[in-house]
């Protein structure tokens, strides 16, 4: 009885078997690109585009990147429905990062991360790096609300100033209890 799932065909070991040529990414990637082209005559919407290269993750969220003014085209605001040509220069301004990309390729329909990246040059700033900041004061559940001493040590934890330390001098005017003394006609009150 032969083994399951390995047949003679399949034999590996077999010296005179020419290798096979792997398939090249970039030629299934231009043919999945051509392939969500618009046919001949027609345009592409810029919201439309920049979703179908994975600028933006929805449609309507290009879209209201255009309303809001944070797409550019060749240097000029633009509204939704205007056409984008190869060569021409995308500016778009997304969650704290600004994208330029040249358009090598003009598509309609969304494609995986590989194919679109064949579909403009991206001449995008660097992003900036992240911070690395620790977990500052987990607490556990059910414990209740911070008390001002858990309160201050969380914060000297985060590195914030503490409430009330904005760094000014203080007050002459006020006693180490925290009143503050007023000035009238008759004299000091507290």
């Amino acid at each position: 009885m032969a083994s399951e799932g390995v047949h003679e065909s399949d034999d590996v070991s077999d010296e005179t078997d020419e290798p096979r040529p792997a398939p090249e990414p970039q030629g299934e990637a231009v043919a999945a690109a051509v392939a969500a082209a618009p046919s001949n005559g027609e345009t592409v919407r810029v919201d439309s585009w920049i979703w179908s290269v994975r600028l933006v993750k929805t449609r309507s969220m290009g879209a209201a990147a255009c309303k809001g003014g944070h797409v550019r085209v060749n240097g000029e605001r633009v509204k939704p429905a205007h056409s984008v040509r190869v060569g021409d220069e995308v500016r778009l301004r997304h969650e704290g990062r600004e994208r330029i990309v040249v358009v090598k390729r003009v598509i309609r329909k969304r494609v995986g991360p590989p194919v679109a990246a064949e579909c403009y040059v991206d001449n995008s700033p660097p992003p900036p790096p992240r911070e690395t900041v620790a977990p500052a004061g987990v607490r556990d559940r059910g414990t209740g609300r911070p008390t001002k001493r858990d309160r201050r040590e969380l914060e000297r934890l985060r590195d914030l100033p503490a409430a009330g330390t904005s760094g000014e001098a203080p007050d002459p005017h006020r006693q180490a209890h925290g009143t503050a003394r007023r000035t009238t006609r008759r004299g000091t009150q507290r």
